[in-house]
């Protein structure tokens, strides 16, 4: 082993690597959460921009598709690029210039300026989740991959309720532009701490590769090239179903994220505070799904995906079930959210990342993200596009009041997860690889 043949004395060896694994979780899940912010701004301010007359429902899904578009071909292409780049880079830029589009943001009132910072900003945030998911791979072993992704993963229903909650509560009081603002400064701030935080690889600071400190073997044929090792993902079967899987459980997930806001205000008759609470519930259960996922996945099921998978799946579709269809009960709808939060996190620590990651070669993580990424947006883009226009076509206005039908859209957000969970369970005897 390296360990052995190093200069440095294993005990401090082990307490370098416990020091930095640390770090290393803190800016990507910190970091991560703060990106997210920058995204989510357009869902809180939907409703204020419309009833300012600034944009429509249906220009609003045209802004939402060109972000959903640009980060999907974003988090394809930076996804490969991202395993022949430091993460460290490449993951503080994607948080900084984010911060700035959406400083412009705040100030754009014409349709076609905010579509095309809307959809740049949607290609460097494509940046980050492959930088990040890298450092996971880089620093923690297989053994420990699900949790420490599903902590990482966390990080989403963070950025979540930041957004839900306390930029709402921003916009609710200084107004609409806001919602843009406020995350553009917070990640200022965010990216420069997370460069200065997070490391790339313990070789570059002296330290063992992970896999020989922790004593795994690792199957993947050294003598390929990067990029060699990154064409290999194209021909997993199994990763076109995942990707797939994943691409039907983003409809859903970006339908509660983009819409669920206005759902919550038209259809429920709740306020602007009260409907980013519900999501703000549904995002914090979501950190405890995540990690849960992670560990029933690890522990209880010995690294294997699929089980756990189909269990956070039929909770999920309970759950929607429960949101779009049940009593009209605050409590009630409470817990569904945080039901539907818990399972979708689980999910999209996954199907969204980390069983593509799992079932992908050594050293073509990136390559894998970016894979399972596009199809995910895809699904989003998708999902914004067709949610908007239906809306469109079945909103009604009687003495300058608006009214929205959310019927269809609701049939198929939860077709949608019904789909993913079928494909998922094709996948049960599929094997780990690394």
């Amino acid at each position: 082993m390296a360990v052995a043949e190093s200069s440095t004395p294993p005990a401090d060896i082990n307490a370098q690597f416990r020091r930095h694994r640390i770090r290393v979780m803190l800016a990507i899940t910190l970091g991560y959460g703060f990106i997210y912010t920058c995204r989510l701004g357009l869902s809180i301010v939907k409703k204020p921009i419309i009833d300012n007359g600034i944009f429509t429902v249906e220009e609003l899904g045209l802004i939402g598709t060109g972000f959903y578009i640009c980060y999907a071909a974003g988090k394809f292409i930076n996804g490969f690029l991202s395993d022949h780049f430091q993460p460290r880079l490449f993951f503080s830029a994607s948080i900084f210039i984010a911060a700035v589009i959406n400083l412009f943001m705040g100030w754009s009132t014409l349709l076609w300026v905010a579509v095309g910072l809307w959809a740049l900003n949607g290609w460097f945030q494509g940046m980050a989740a492959p930088s990040a998911v890298i450092s996971i791979t880089n620093w923690f072993s297989l053994q420990e991959r699900g949790r420490r992704y599903g902590l990482w993963n966390a990080s989403h229903s963070i950025g979540e309720g930041l957004t839900f909650f306390v930029v709402a509560a921003v916009v609710a009081t200084y107004g609409w532009q806001y919602g843009f603002i406020a995350p553009g400064l917070f990640c200022i701030f965010a990216a420069l701490w997370v460069y200065s935080f997070l490391q790339n690889a313990p070789p570059t600071i002296g330290l063992p590769d992970v896999h020989e400190w922790a004593g795994e073997e690792s199957e993947q044929v050294r003598e390929m090239s990067t990029w060699q090792t990154q064409k290999v993902v194209f021909g997993i079967r199994a990763m076109w179903i995942v990707a797939l899987s994943s691409s039907l459980m983003y409809v859903t997930r970006y339908a509660i994220n983009s819409w669920g806001i206005l759902y919550l205000q038209e259809i429920r008759g709740y306020s602007l505070l009260d409907a980013g609470l519900f999501l703000s519930i549904n995002t914090a259960a979501g950190i405890f799904g995540s990690i849960a996922y992670g560990y029933l996945s690890d522990k209880v099921f010995d690294t294997r995906r699929p089980p756990a998978n189909l269990f956070f799946a039929m909770v999920e579709v309970v759950a929607l079930i429960v949101i779009f269809y049940g009593p009209q009960n605050y409590f009630v709808l409470m817990v569904a959210f945080a039901f539907y939060g818990a399972a979708l996190s689980g999910l999209v620590a996954s199907i969204g990342g980390l069983f593509g990651v799992d079932i992908a070669p050594r050293g073509a993580t990136g390559a894998a993200m970016g894979f399972v990424g596009v199809f995910s947006y895809v699904g989003a883009a998708t999902q914004d596009f067709l949610t908007a226009r239906l809306l469109g076509e079945e909103m009604t206005v009687i003495d300058g009041v608006r009214t929205y039908d959310f019927d269809t859209p609701i049939m198929f957000w939860i077709g949608a997860s019904v789909l993913s969970m079928l494909l998922a369970a094709t996948l049960w005897n599929t094997k780990i690889r690394d």
